[in-house]
């Protein structure tokens, strides 16, 4: 996630607003990835096992991180995506990564955190998701 241009990141934040066009267009003009990582994150199992099948795992990962999921934290330090596993860390209030974020002047994912936080604090969770 961290070789994305901005203005992708920015559009893949305004999915969790509900930006369909947005979605769209991530998913049709080569980010199908990110269509799949926010649709994922919103809840699709669907879309984490596309992740999973075509070449993303560390995002799939990523998704149950966010989830809380301990296994896909362990996935992540174990297959050196520190990264990956900070910015779950930040989608879910630790101090520590958004410190870290800030550090590194990486506001952006700053940004996408809180807008995944907020979408998920909206939400009401499927226990039922497979988990990773």
């Amino acid at each position: 996630m961290f070789d994305y241009p901005a203005k992708i990141l920015l559009a893949f934040g305004e999915t969790f607003s509900g930006n369909e066009k947005i979605f769209n267009w991530l998913l049709k003009n080569g980010y199908p990835e990110l269509a799949a990582l926010s649709a994922a994150i919103r809840g699709s199992e669907e879309s984490s096992q596309w992740l999973r099948n075509n070449g993303y795992p560390e995002l799939s990962a990523l998704d149950a991180a966010i989830d809380k999921n301990q296994d896909a934290k362990f996935w992540l330090l174990k297959n050196k995506y520190k990264n990956l596993l900070l910015f779950a860390d930040a989608c879910n209030n630790n101090e520590r990564a958004i410190k870290w974020f800030i550090k590194n002047d990486l506001k952006i994912f700053l940004l996408l955190a809180k807008k995944i936080n907020d979408f998920r604090d909206n939400q009401i969770f499927d226990v039922h998701k497979i988990h990773f």
